[in-house]
C-alpha cells in the first residue's frame, strides 16, 4: 500500500463529513483539584465496577500520574485503594482473564543530562486492585498495545521512533509495527524490536495505536491516532482508525474518524497543542454506532457518540 499524508487522509475525511451535530461531553472529576484528566481510557469492568484510566498532571508540568476512577452522581471519583501510577497515556487489556494496564513512563536519560527518556510499562491483575508490573518496552517507545489473539498467542502493536524524529530514520516520526509472542512472559525489548513494521504513512507525518478490538472475523480493529506539524509547529491529532489482519500482516487505509471542532471548546496546555485530540478507548454499542473516549488539547477529558468504525 503506498504510503499517504495526514493532509490526504484529512481532505477524504472532510469530503465525507457532514454537518450533523455530534453528542460530546466533557467528563467532570472530582478528588484531582487543580489537576488536568485527559487522555483516558474508554470505562472498563475492575471488581465490579465500571472504570476509567485518566492521565492527571498540573497544566505546567508533563510529570502526570494515572489514576483510576468511578462515576458517581455524575462525576468521576478516584477508585478507594486503587494504585495511582507514576505514567503517561494509559491504556487497557484484558488477556488470559487478566486486565493489563500500560502506560508511558517518562525518567532521566541515562547518557544525555538533563534529558528526559521514556518507555512503555505494563501491570497484570485480576483486577486494578491487584496489580503487578510484569514487562516494560524499548526506551524511547510509546504507544505498545496488546491484545490477546484466537490462537491463544498475544498481538503486539508497537511503535518505533527515532528520538529525534528524523524523517527517513527507522520509525521515523512515529509508524505502527506488530508481532506475535506466546504469552505475555515474553513482552520484552528483545521481542518487540522484532515487529514487522507497517509502512502506512507518509516519513513526514506519525501515527500510533491506542486500543485494539477483536473482530467477528478475527481481524483486529485498530484504534489509533495519526499526526502532523503545520508550518508553524503546531501539533494537529486525530482520531483515526483501520483493520488488521494478523494472517498476512496486512492493514486496510487509515480513516480520520473525529477531529477537534466536533467537541466542546476548552482550554489547551500549550498554544501548539489547540487542535490535538487523543485517542483513549471506544466502547462498540452493537447498533452501528459507538462511543469514543479521549484527551483533548492535552486538558480535558470528552466523549462523543460517532458511527462504529469497525462495521464489517
Amino acid at each position: 500500500m503506498p504510503k499517504i499524508t495526514v493532509d490526504a487522509i484529512y481532505t477524504k475525511f472532510r469530503s465525507n463529513i457532514t454537518d450533523k451535530k455530534f453528542n460530546a461531553i466533557k467528563l467532570a472529576f472530582t478528588g484531582v483539584e487543580d489537576k488536568d484528566v485527559y487522555n483516558i481510557t474508554a470505562p472498563f469492568l475492575s471488581h465490579g465496577k465500571k472504570v476509567i484510566a485518566g492521565r492527571v498532571e498540573g497544566r505546567d508540568t508533563e510529570y502526570s500520574h494515572v489514576m483510576f476512577f468511578e462515576e458517581k452522581k455524575g462525576k468521576w471519583s478516584p477508585v478507594d485503594e486503587a494504585p495511582v501510577l507514576a505514567l503517561q497515556d494509559p491504556c487497557v487489556a484484558r488477556i488470559n482473564n487478566e486486565i493489563i494496564i500500560g502506560g508511558v513512563e517518562v525518567f532521566d536519560h541515562p547518557t544525555l543530562e538533563g534529558c528526559l527518556w521514556w518507555r512503555t510499562v505494563f501491570f497484570r491483575g485480576k483486577d486494578i486492585l491487584s496489580l503487578q508490573r510484569f514487562a516494560v518496552g524499548p526506551n524511547g517507545m510509546k504507544d505498545i498495545r496488546l491484545v490477546e489473539r484466537q490462537n491463544k498467542k498475544v498481538g503486539v502493536f508497537t511503535r518505533p521512533q527515532h528520538p529525534e524524529g528524523i524523517v527517513g530514520s527507522l520509525g521515523g516520526r512515529g509508524k505502527i509495527g506488530y508481532v506475535e509472542v506466546e504469552s505475555l512472559d515474553e513482552i520484552n525489548p528483545e521481542n518487540l524490536l522484532k515487529a514487522q513494521i507497517l509502512d502506512q504513512i507518509s516519513d513526514e507525518n506519525w501515527l500510533g495505536a491506542n486500543e485494539i478490538h477483536i473482530l467477528e472475523n478475527g481481524k483486529l480493529g485498530v484504534l489509533a491516532h495519526v499526526a502532523s506539524y503545520d508550518a508553524n509547529k503546531d501539533r494537529h491529532y486525530y482520531p483515526a482508525a483501520f483493520i488488521f489482519d494478523p494472517k498476512t500482516i496486512a492493514a486496510t487505509e487509515i480513516n480520520i474518524i473525529v477531529e477537534r471542532k466536533m467537541f466542546l471548546d476548552g482550554p489547551s496546555k500549550k498554544p501548539d497543542l489547540n487542535d490535538v485530540v487523543f485517542s483513549g478507548g471506544l466502547v462498540r454499542k452493537g447498533n452501528g454506532m459507538a462511543e469514543l473516549y479521549v484527551g483533548t488539547s492535552d486538558a480535558e477529558a470528552q466523549m462523543i457518540e460517532i458511527p462504529d468504525p469497525f462495521i464489517l
